[in-house]
């Protein structure tokens, strides 16, 4: 049973974008859209070329960003206000993912690879605000994106969590991969199922999970 393998876990750290709510809605496409629409600006590239530069950098480093500051000195303030511009009409509220969330005993965090203020503005329209202690963005490990090692070093250090009583819920499984070797427990939220020695869970149904735990 899952419940047994997290009976020690007392912090639960939650992905935000295709995590807290499901892929289907699409709202990362418009970050897509307007990060390609960046490049181009940034690198006077055109439409094909830009996107195959942002996912190459997104492959390469783990978030488009940090390939655009490593390559061409984008500072990243105003490009995650950019990008991050966008309509959130598209959410809705999950009073099951909610009620899911809240049961947790112990502290319940949210990190992403986004902004902080879009991981709140995104928490809102989920109808998941109060329930989390604390949300981090890329800004809080220093623009270090998931999943480079000094990310969560820098972000677990300020949170003050304990690996080995800790467990992560992540959509891309490249991210679980230092949680699982600090000692983390390790779940993948994905439509379909992936084999993975770093995942020790998969899910399509974060709320049902939760109410398993």
């Amino acid at each position: 049973m899952p419940r047994d393998r997290f009976q020690h876990v007392d912090t639960w750290v939650f992905d935000l974008d295709n995590t807290l709510y499901h892929p289907s809605v699409r709202l990362f496409d418009q970050i897509d859209r307007k990060m390609t629409d960046y490049v181009m600006r940034t690198t006077g590239t055109d439409p094909v070329e830009a996107d195959r530069l942002r996912n190459g950098y997104w492959r390469q480093y783990g978030t488009t960003l940090a390939g655009l500051m490593a390559h061409h000195g984008v500072d990243p303030v105003p490009y995650l206000i950019e990008v991050h511009d966008i309509d959130f009409s598209v959410l809705e509220p999950d009073p099951a993912l909610r009620a899911g969330i809240a049961r947790l005993k112990g502290r319940r965090i949210v990190y992403t690879n986004g902004s902080a203020p879009y991981a709140r503005r995104v928490i809102a329209e989920r109808g998941l605000e109060g329930v989390f202690d604390a949300v981090y963005g890329v800004e809080d490990a220093d623009y270090h994106p998931k999943p480079q090692p000094q990310a969560f070093a820098r972000v677990f250090g300020k949170d003050g969590l304990d690996p080995a009583r800790a467990a992560m819920f992540e959509d891309d499984h490249r991210n679980l991969q230092v949680p699982h070797a600090l000692g983390m427990q390790t779940v993948l939220v994905t439509p379909e199922a992936e084999a993975h020695d770093h995942v020790h869970h998969h899910t399509d149904d974060l709320a049902g999970f939760l109410s398993r735990l």
